[in-house]
């Protein structure tokens, strides 16, 4: 359900002050930390990088009230590429974002293969593509170059499992800090741009 440009409340039980923890970061979802961090780099004339809207075709609205549509039929007209694009000094920056709770292994599954052949098509391009992960079992989060992820997929066309430890290998440990929340652009610019830019 979609409830915009309304913001409707939900009907989830709400959790007093003495059932709530405080683990800084924990409570924020992965994606809303990578948006605030993009919102700090934008901010900061540092670059300009935004989430890609999700491309769909509303089919039915309802309109229970007069100033409150809501869509309850939808379907995706084309397959989405990546999540993330935008530009930083002069380079064009594309990524995918993934979350796992699981301890060993980011499973496979969470990318397609039209998102690999988009991934192969913008470093063609000489573009610079990645893909953060965030294990949040052990809070920790890394950049994967894409063609690492891809070296990856294409030795069984994405059926196994990347395991942590290759990621460890070939990715770069980003560290969470309060501004911005996931510094990804400093792994931009030491490894993948190699401490250049324009």
């Amino acid at each position: 359900m979609v409830n915009y440009p309304h913001k409707v409340s939900s009907n989830k039980r709400q959790l007093t002050p003495s059932q709530t923890k405080n683990f800084a970061n924990r409570g924020m979802s992965f994606e809303k930390m990578i948006n605030s961090t993009n919102d700090y780099y934008l901010t900061h004339g540092v670059a300009v990088i935004h989430k890609k809207p999700t491309p769909i075709q509303i089919v039915r609205v309802d309109y229970p009230h007069r100033s409150r549509a809501k869509i309850v039929e939808a379907y995706f007209r084309q397959a989405s590429t990546t999540d993330y694009s935008g530009v930083y000094e002069g380079f064009y920056i594309d990524f995918e974002a993934k979350e796992t709770r699981q301890k060993t292994a980011l499973p496979m599954k969470n990318f397609h293969a039209h998102q690999i052949q988009h991934m192969e098509q913008v470093l063609k391009q000489k573009g610079i593509c990645f893909v953060l992960l965030h294990f949040s079992s052990y809070q920790e989060t890394y950049l994967l170059p894409a063609i690492d992820l891809i070296h990856f997929y294409q030795q069984d066309n994405g059926k196994k499992s990347m395991p942590l430890d290759y990621i460890r290998e070939h990715g770069y440990s980003i560290e969470q800090h309060a501004f911005p929340q996931i510094p990804y652009l400093d792994i931009v610019k030491q490894h993948l741009l190699g401490g250049k830019t324009i």
